[in-house]
């Protein structure tokens, strides 16, 4: 079990099967290889969990990592989350007997917010992570986007967290669309507002460039967790160089 004053470092890995892919803004994917292997890469560089995230799911009305997913858990032995798609108890069934433990949903919330209640009832709620894609707005607040960063919910990002949180959900995947891939720092007031805003963790997802984001991210919000892609994918950054950067800096995560 991890320490659960530890701070997580987490590699999220967007999937387009059978692909590992990456964007820029959740737009424009770049093919980087099989997911599998990426995964396995991180584990054994010691990272505390994985993200899978099928960044189709909303096109073809389903998840499609379940196969990748198997084949993740045979060499990977670390809590997987995966998202993008899952709709229904049966879908939330099918990922858990796939090997992951837990789901992250974000269009069926929005569309039906009671699902996090039933799924949490069921699942726990240590289960259930409600997955935020946050786009700021001209008034400078945050408004919550479904179907990977392309819709509009008109929900605002802090008060929806708060309700999510109300209802069952038991972590928050919080993205700024807006510093995806940008490797511009994470978006801090936001990670900020979001994890002041709700008793349950929060991972920061979107725009780390360097160790100083990570730092200063930390320095100046709260969030339980940071969730990398880029740097991991490219090897800009082991997960090794994180971990020592943070020990350094004095933010509490996990030694190896």
């Amino acid at each position: 079990m991890f320490d659960k004053n530890k701070k997580r470092i987490i590699a999220r890995l967007d999937v387009k099967a059978p692909n590992l892919i990456k964007s820029i803004n959740l737009e424009g994917l770049r093919k980087l290889g099989s997911p599998a292997k990426f995964a396995e890469k991180y584990y054994k560089e010691g990272v505390d969990e994985i993200i899978y995230m099928d960044v189709v799911a909303s096109l073809y009305q389903r998840n499609g990592l379940g196969d990748i997913v198997k084949l993740t858990t045979e060499n990977v032995f670390i809590p997987i989350t995966v998202g993008g798609g899952i709709r229904t108890a049966e879908d939330v069934e099918n990922m858990l007997r796939c090997g992951a433990d837990k789901v992250a949903i974000n269009t069926a919330a929005v569309s039906r917010p009671d699902l996090i209640s039933e799924l949490a009832n069921v699942y726990g709620s240590q289960c259930i992570v409600i997955s935020i894609e946050a786009k700021q707005t001209a008034s400078g607040e945050w408004e919550a986007y479904t179907d990977n960063g392309r819709e509009k919910t008109g929900l605002d990002v802090v008060e929806w967290a708060k309700r999510a949180a109300s209802l069952g959900a038991g972590e928050v995947l919080l993205t700024s669309v807006d510093r995806e891939g940008t490797r511009k720092g994470f978006d801090i007031e936001l990670t900020r507002k979001v994890s002041d805003a709700v008793n349950i963790p929060v991972i920061a997802s979107g725009g780390m460039g360097s160790v100083k984001d990570m730092i200063d991210l930390f320095g100046a919000a709260n969030p339980e967790a940071i969730a990398i892609a880029d740097m991991l994918h490219y090897e800009r950054l082991t997960v090794q160089d994180i971990r020592r950067s943070a020990l350094d800096s004095g933010i509490p995560v996990r030694k190896i």
